[in-house]
């Protein structure tokens, strides 16, 4: 079934999305967060919200549009993923989300380049942050449609040492404890699917990885404050295992802007280029 381009430029119907701050907490200690370093993160007394956050209302909040997309699933890759920040994420509430597509452009063999934004607002209206997510559908190609812009290349400065870097041991059981956040593909946590996929083993969400880089960059450069936190743009390039550890670098390259990567400890990158802009 061919991907339903008459969706492009359209944009859903407003859903709301409503957690608490448990959903919060448990968000937090899947991507990783300890008590004894970010207790702010993972107790209710004085809860902060990691920006990253922001990826998991959009998944239900948009799930209509996608539903009719027509997009071959068994064959789509989640390919970037991008978050802006217009003020903190409250601890708990209501969002109004709303999401569109945005193109669709047409990669021959390798595929459909699916383009996907999504809005957030609080319950008085406010803007709260925005969302862009690339997908690959790499069973959509060849309909004869506009292959689309290159993609800007970003990476650090050659030869320069990073402005920050952090290391984040994984847990065996990060997967497990993340896809109770809401994504259930049995990927990351069934040995045999996992095996059906070409895999060894479950492998971790990319978006968990992501929040492990947000996690970092907040720490790093934001003094822990999700209000110096404006956004971050970032494109999945391998996969991770649970178990993993992340080593997480930045380099300044501007007023408030950062480059960033993520390598596994073989050396390996899983997520790259990266940009992170901060207050």
């Amino acid at each position: 079934m061919a991907i339903n381009l008459e969706l492009v430029g359209k944009k859903s119907d407003p859903e709301p999305f409503k957690y608490d701050q448990y959903r919060v907490i448990l968000y937090a200690l899947g991507i990783g967060a300890e008590v004894d370093q970010e207790l702010d993160f993972v107790y209710e007394k004085n809860l902060k919200v990691f920006p990253t956050f922001a990826v998991i209302p959009m998944t239900p909040g948009m799930g209509a549009l996608m539903g009719n997309l027509n997009l071959n699933w068994t064959a789509v890759l989640h390919g970037e993923q991008k978050i802006v920040l217009h003020k903190p994420i409250p601890p708990a509430g209501t969002l109004m989300l709303q999401g569109g597509v945005e193109s669709v452009y047409d990669k021959g063999d390798n595929g459909a380049v699916v383009n996907i934004s999504g809005q957030a607002r609080d319950e008085s209206g406010d803007l709260v942050y925005e969302t862009a997510i690339v997908l690959m559908d790499r069973a959509g190609g060849n309909f004869g449609g506009d292959r689309g812009p290159k993609t800007e290349k970003i990476a650090p400065p050659e030869g320069q040492t990073p402005d920050f870097k952090v290391d984040y041991k994984t847990s065996d059981d990060q997967a497990a404890l993340y896809r109770l956040s809401g994504d259930k593909n049995p990927l990351h946590v069934d040995p045999d699917f996992a095996a059906m996929g070409g895999f060894k083993k479950p492998i971790l969400h990319g978006l968990c990885t992501y929040g492990h880089t947000g996690r970092a960059i907040l720490h790093s450069i934001c003094e822990s404050d999700p209000a110096r936190f404006k956004s971050l743009a970032a494109r999945f390039t391998g996969v991770v295992f649970p178990g993993d550890t992340l080593t997480i670098e930045g380099w300044k390259a501007g007023e408030g802007r950062y480059v960033i990567q993520t390598k596994t400890q073989d050396g390996r990158m899983v997520l790259g280029n990266a940009l992170a802009e901060v207050a």
